[in-house]
């Protein structure tokens, strides 16, 4: 493609944008393929020359929107939602014909600088102290290993990274057992392994169990063990799971751990005030993360990172060869070495569109309804013959389950159930696991859905769950 053809295709790819939002509540949500369905639809081999746009675009809309789980449908109440709001859509638009890699602020000085103001909008936004600064990871998962690896080097007195692990005692870290799958995984690539996360059992409030944290921090330390750190859940994945933050923060500090708090998805919501005492006495956490990509609208990859003392993770993570030094500027902030990736995207430029476009309130709009519509469906579903709520519901997030006289098996009906809904395709869910019991989760959050989003979940579960064929 030549550029001069660049605006006629990007007008055709703009208007088919525009027409894919405006009809996408018509799609079914989830994608009804079959393994193999699109793959077979695409050449084996690459071309040997060009090949017209025209021809493209018309495959790529022949293809690929039906082989699609639309994550920005009204009625994907699956997981936790990964939003794309329009004025987040036209900044990353703008951001990729910008086309720069923002790793030092000499190769980007606005994305360098409008970072740091928008992580400190952000900060604001949420109620943090201005103890804290922060950078925008692109996903939680990364930055909760960089917590885990400055926790290890912390531990270490900073000698981890040169020295490596052998000779040192083993390193623990302690969370919840409701924690995500993500800290786990941290803990593989930190070189720590599995074994040294220590899952401490939760009370009937899912919280975590303080009492039972401080014994196994004290009988580690009797085994000759290095305690490190604590990741502190607020908002869990599967049913919304959250620690007492500032209990947890306050042992933390009597045993010298650095605190992390994963707030993915549910810190996002801290944008309205009433809903803080979710996560009281946060600001006492050396670090935080949150999601502004899974609640407030900003599109992939948005994760912003705060941290108390920004030198502890520059300290774990940065690495300066001479090709990555600025001479002769003193105090730049280069956020590469803020966190794992050397490259970076320029994500703050969506965070200044959104914020602007839609007002902090038009936000906190957003969350509250989606909070109220999401309880008014549990109550529903409460109120329904054949369903029990399992978990009540934590800002948006509910689960249920569906029982059916006359069958044992509750597990596998609920399972059929849900791949019944998503087969069915007007709204999407997922199953997940509590206390050994099968449930269905409920989630509300998709940017731009409405009332009667909810009311066709409930119209729809309530229909396929009465005419399922059920077979044990």
């Amino acid at each position: 493609m030549d550029k001069s053809e660049f605006e006629q295709w990007s007008a055709r790819a703009t208007k088919w944008s525009a027409d894919y939002i405006s009809t996408l509540e018509n799609r079914p949500v989830r994608a009804q393929t079959s393994p193999g369905d699109i793959a077979k639809q695409i050449e084996q081999s690459p071309p040997e020359s060009g090949e017209s746009m025209e021809s493209i675009l018309d495959d790529f809309e022949d293809i690929i929107p039906g082989g699609m789980t639309h994550w920005q449908h009204p009625r994907f109440f699956a997981y936790f939602q990964s939003n794309a709001a329009p004025a987040s859509m036209i900044a990353e638009q703008l951001a990729t014909t910008l086309a720069a890699q923002c790793m030092l602020w000499q190769t980007s000085p606005a994305a360098t600088e409008l970072e740091t103001c928008m992580v400190d909008w952000l900060r604001q936004a949420v109620g943090l102290s201005d103890d804290y600064k922060g950078v925008l990871q692109d996903t939680a998962s990364s930055a909760t290993l960089s917590a885990i690896l400055t926790m290890r080097e912390r531990a270490l007195n900073w000698q981890g990274n040169t020295e490596g692990l052998a000779g040192h005692p083993r390193i623990r870290i302690y969370a919840s057992s409701r924690t995500h799958s993500s800290i786990d995984k941290a803990m593989w690539i930190a070189g720590l392994g599995q074994n040294n996360l220590v899952k401490i059992s939760t009370d009937e409030h899912f919280a975590l169990n303080e009492d039972e944290l401080r014994q196994a921090i004290s009988d580690d330390r009797a085994a000759g063990y290095l305690p490190a750190g604590i990741v502190i859940c607020v908002g869990g994945t599967s049913m919304g799971a959250t620690d007492r933050v500032g209990e947890v923060c306050a042992i933390a500090k009597q045993e010298g751990l650095y605190t992390h708090v994963d707030a993915a998805w549910a810190g996002s919501a801290m944008i309205c005030e009433e809903l803080r005492v979710l996560w009281e006495g946060v600001n006492e956490a050396d670090s935080l993360v949150l999601n502004p990509h899974k609640w407030l609208g900003a599109s992939m990859e948005c994760s912003a990172h705060f941290i108390k003392d920004p030198e502890t993770l520059v300290k774990t993570l940065a690495i300066q060869p001479e090709y990555l030094k600025t001479h002769g500027q003193d105090g730049l902030v280069n956020y590469s070495e803020w966190g794992i990736q050397l490259g970076r995207r320029f994500r703050a430029l969506k965070l200044w569109f959104l914020m602007r476009a839609y007002g902090l309130e038009g936000l906190r709009e957003r969350v509250r309804n989606h909070i109220a519509w999401s309880e008014k469906l549990c109550e529903r579903l409460r109120t329904s013959p054949g369903f029990e709520i399992v978990t009540e519901p934590i800002l948006s997030l509910f689960t249920f389950r569906y029982i059916r006289n006359g069958v044992d098996d509750v597990d596998e009906l609920n399972l059929q159930l849900v791949n019944a809904l998503n087969d069915d395709g007007r709204i999407y869910l997922t199953q997940s696991e509590h206390d050994g019991v099968r449930v269905i989760r409920f989630v509300a959050g998709q940017f731009d859905m409405q009332e009667k989003d909810v009311d066709i979940a409930y119209e729809t579960i309530v229909q396929v769950a009465a005419g399922l064929d059920f077979s044990s």
